[in-house]
């Protein structure tokens, strides 16, 4: 079963760049600045820079009006105008973590779920997407439960 990672757009996190300190907090939001490699952007996939901006923001990741209706916070990196979207690939911030993997129906109703080390996650997704009732996956780090990203069938 081939798999699609797809990143955020960009187009939801400009905002916050341009937004005074004030603005952010007032939004929910923080500007940081990284200081050690391993922040996870949710656009680019990627892990940000030492030294590169990033907004630290609540996203809401399962938006549909059910028990499962879910937000959390993810980093942005300033530079990260392309949204990681990539088959049978599995990006080097899943790859690199514990995650939890959350399969959901049409109705956007968890069907099943399983924490994996982000290296075998791979074979999780096939497994999980080979069941016809599931839709798509949602990826978080196990540990601090961040939403990591969107996986579906390519």
């Amino acid at each position: 079963m081939a798999f699609r990672v797809r990143g955020l757009s960009p187009d939801l996190f400009s905002r916050y760049f341009a937004m005074s300190d004030a603005e952010l907090r007032a939004a929910g939001a923080l500007r940081l600045v990284a200081q050690e490699p391993g922040m996870p952007c949710r656009v680019s996939m990627a892990h940000i820079a030492p030294g590169d901006e990033v907004v630290l923001v609540n996203y809401e990741h399962l938006p549909e009006l059910t028990p499962y209706r879910s937000r959390h916070a993810i980093y942005v990196g300033r530079g990260s105008t392309q949204p990681y979207d990539a088959v049978d690939v599995v990006p080097e911030v899943i790859r690199t973590r514990l995650v939890s993997v959350r399969a959901f129906d049409a109705g956007h109703m968890i069907v099943d779920a399983d924490v994996v080390d982000g290296a075998d996650s791979a074979a999780l997704f096939e497994r999980l997407l080979a069941n016809p009732s599931v839709s798509y996956l949602h990826v978080h780090n196990a540990k601090r439960g961040c939403y990591s990203g969107r996986v579906e069938r390519a």
